[in-house]
């Protein structure tokens, strides 16, 4: 496809995310396995759910919007799911993995805050409100979760990573 419209952005961008959260529903479940913090855990399985939520908003905005989603890969969600895979691979269970899934799901949260962040504004500058109302309850989940990620790295993981 070629981009030559803000539409066009919209669209692709749009499409990029939707195949960026559906990888996300396959590894989420793994990184839940992987962890052995109960707290740590949950979050990954809660978060999983939101991310099937958000896939079925993103359904929302394709049909209040009457486009249709392109077939595109996200190699930037392949990406750092592979590098999650690698140290679930690569590190013995406990607090150090515990730690390293932590930052590889801030990873992927920062980039979802970003690519939704511009898909609000492509969609506003499109005129789009019902995709800036839906796409705008996603950010807010997105960036919960990097928020409950952070205080679980503060309070829990990285006090047991340490030893204490």
């Amino acid at each position: 496809m070629t981009t030559k419209t803000l539409k066009d952005l919209f669209i692709h961008s749009l499409s990029d995310i939707y195949s960026a959260e559906k990888q996300m529903t396959k590894s989420l479940p793994k990184m839940a396995l992987a962890s052995t913090n109960l707290g740590l855990r949950a979050a990954f399985e809660k978060h999983l759910e939101e991310t099937q939520g958000q896939i079925e908003r993103i359904d929302e905005v394709v049909e209040a919007t009457g486009i249709k989603l392109k077939r595109v890969k996200c190699v930037a969600m392949e990406g750092l799911v592979e590098e999650c895979q690698e140290q679930i691979d690569e590190i013995e269970k406990g607090p150090v993995l515990d730690t390293a899934l932590i930052a590889a799901a801030q990873k992927v949260e920062h980039y979802e805050i970003a690519a939704y962040g511009s898909l609000i504004a492509l969609a506003k500058q499109l005129g789009e409100t019902a995709a800036v109302n839906l796409l705008g309850e996603t950010l807010k989940e997105e960036k919960a979760t990097d928020e409950k990620l952070s205080l679980l790295a503060e309070e829990k993981v990285a006090a047991e990573a340490l030893g204490k």
